[in-house]
Order: structure tokens, then C-alpha cells, then sequence
């Protein structure tokens, strides 16, 4: 068995990948504070073709240090800065959009059980590394999913959680 060199694995360039049809899903970060965590979450976004990031509140945009972690993803995935990331979500839900938040809470659903509309788009809400999505967005969420843990910590870095619920979500739409 041998690595397969990069021109063996079929990667979109940046100018095909602005052109090709996106999955219909778009992600919103709640206050998430770390430039690498964000960076990490464009990253995973390139990865699964996502339309569009939200960055709310205090989300710091596209830096240098964010590329250490981005690797390129803040120039392929289209994005927008909201001060109020509520206002902004309220808006999209008025537009049709579900809202999901991955949050463990009262009345979370488990990723696995876990059956969303698949005709209809979808905004993956992630929020701050200490307290997660505000209760406030949770309010206006057309539901919660928790991603099942089994270990002590009960917790997942923002990024980690991103990757498992994007690549479900992705896996259900092209099973």
C-alpha cells in the first residue's frame, strides 16, 4: 500500500470548488472565541462542500493565524460576520431554514437517532468553547443533537464536534 500523491486525489481547484453546487447546509458559530477552533471549522466546511459560515458575535473573521488551521478553507468557503448571531439566525429561520444546535440539553436528541428533513436546508449552530450555543439560540432551534459520548469528559472540542456532524449529515444525504 502506498500515499497517493496529491494530484492522485481528484481535489477540486479553488476556482471549481466557488462553482460547484454546495450541500445545502450552512453552519453558525456562536461566540466561538479560539482563531484555530474557527480556522479548524472552515477547514471541515471545505471538506464536506458547505454553502456558507456564519461567524456571530465575537467569532473572530479570517486571519493569518487563522490559515495555520484553515489551510486555504477561508478563501473557498464563502462566509459572513453578524455582531448579533440571533438576529442573523432568526432571520435565516424566517427564510425557511432549520435550525440545529449540537448541544447537550434538555430535550437533545442523539446523533443517531436523529432524522432530518433532507429536502430542506439546514443550519449546524456550534457554540462557545465554555458555555456552548446561548440559551437564547437554543430558544429559536428547531431541536438540539447531541453527539453520544461514552468517556469521562462529557465534552468535544468545536471543531471535532463539527467534523462528526457534518460527515452525518453528508453520509444521509448521499446513502
Amino acid at each position: 500500500m502506498r500515499k497517493l500523491r496529491m494530484s492522485e486525489l481528484n481535489r477540486l481547484s479553488l476556482e471549481d470548488f466557488k462553482k460547484v453546487e454546495k450541500f445545502p447546509f450552512r453552519i453558525a458559530l456562536d461566540e466561538v472565541r479560539s482563531t484555530l477552533n474557527v480556522g479548524s471549522v472552515f477547514r471541515t466546511a471545505d471538506a464536506f462542500k458547505c454553502e456558507k459560515i456564519y461567524l456571530g458575535g465575537l467569532s473572530p473573521s479570517p486571519s493569518k493565524e487563522m490559515r495555520k488551521t484553515a489551510l486555504g478553507a477561508t478563501d473557498s468557503v464563502e462566509w459572513e460576520s453578524h455582531p448579533n448571531g440571533l438576529k442573523h439566525l432568526e432571520s435565516l429561520k424566517s427564510e425557511g431554514y432549520q435550525i440545529w444546535s449540537i448541544e447537550q440539553c434538555e430535550g437533545s436528541v442523539s446523533l443517531e437517532d436523529w432524522s432530518p428533513d433532507l429536502n430542506q436546508k439546514q443550519i449546524f449552530v456550534f457554540g462557545n468553547e465554555v458555555s456552548g450555543v446561548s440559551d437564547e439560540i437554543l430558544a429559536i432551534s428547531d431541536g438540539a443533537i447531541e453527539i453520544p459520548q461514552f468517556g469521562t469528559k462529557h465534552s468535544l472540542n468545536i471543531s471535532v464536534s463539527a467534523g462528526i456532524m457534518l460527515w452525518d449529515y453528508i453520509r444521509r444525504l448521499i446513502s
